[in-house]
């Protein structure tokens, strides 16, 4: 019964993102413009560097990294910020909490639907797209599976994140610096903006420790395994480090959230 009235909110997120078609093609639109500088960006940067490998990744590489990082950006967003702070700021947040169902689970199931749109009209075509262009680079084996699990557990993460810094909003009462603030954090430091192998060497053995290296920079590195790449316990050892920062996270948001209802005011009411 629980899993039927949680697909319903699913079901119901897809219809409500379908809606929207302007939107998906605006984004479509500025996705392509990103992708172009990107391109040239880094072609200019593998030109200078008179070598086909930089820290340890061709071109090809960081086009695909930077590229599938955009689209899994796209697939997982799910403005939980923006959401819980409009709800705050005009007293919705206090309907939600009287629904029978736990605030932080209704509004990921709430936008679960937005996973099940974005992953087949952005990631998938894009994946698809990138693997045509490139000739096949990106190896098709058991790489495949365990980047599945680990977009899951990627998921899950950057969920608590969102709803940590959504749960900051119980006392600022502010949306648009503290959004804009944590998107570019997680960006850069997860490594959909720079792939972590340019960092400096110190710099990189600190944020790969971070929950952020779990969301893009693991499961790209799945993408990318050609099976040989890594010693035959580092993909369990990188899925180790996700479900840990999984649980740490999912503890946080949840202790939090509940210390922070304590703070709620009302505006207009």
């Amino acid at each position: 019964m629980k899993l039927k009235k949680y697909l319903t909110l699913t079901r119901a997120g897809i219809i409500e993102a379908l809606q929207f078609r302007l939107s998906f093609v605006v984004m479509v639109i500025g996705n392509l413009l990103y992708l172009i500088v990107v391109y040239f960006l880094w072609k200019a940067i593998y030109a200078s560097a008179g070598t086909d490998v930089v820290n340890g990744m061709t071109f090809t590489d960081t086009l695909i990294y930077l590229v599938l990082a955009t689209a899994l950006f796209n697939f997982m967003e799910m403005y939980t910020v923006w959401e819980i702070g409009r709800n705050i700021q005009s007293g919705k947040i206090v309907l939600d909490l009287l629904k029978p169902m736990e605030y932080r689970k209704y509004l990921f199931w709430s936008y679960s639907g937005s996973f099940v749109t974005q992953f087949f009209l952005t990631f998938l075509p894009t994946f698809i797209a990138v693997a045509v262009v490139t000739h096949g680079a990106i190896p098709m084996g058991i790489n495949l599976l365990f980047f599945v699990v680990s977009v899951i557990m990627a998921v899950s993460i950057n969920y608590s994140i969102d709803f940590i810094v959504g749960t900051i909003c119980l006392y600022t009462e502010s949306i648009w610096g503290i959004n804009i603030m944590k998107q570019v954090i997680v960006l850069l430091l997860s490594g959909a903006t720079i792939p972590l192998a340019f960092f400096p060497d110190k710099l990189r053995d600190v944020v790969e420790l971070l929950p952020f290296a779990a969301v893009y920079d693991v499961p790209l590195k799945f993408l990318l395994w050609d099976g040989i790449s890594m010693e035959p316990h580092e993909p369990w050892c990188m899925l180790g480090f996700q479900l840990f920062w999984c649980i740490v996270m999912l503890v946080i948001s949840k202790v939090f959230w509940k210390f922070s209802l304590r703070q709620i005011t009302v505006n207009g009411g």
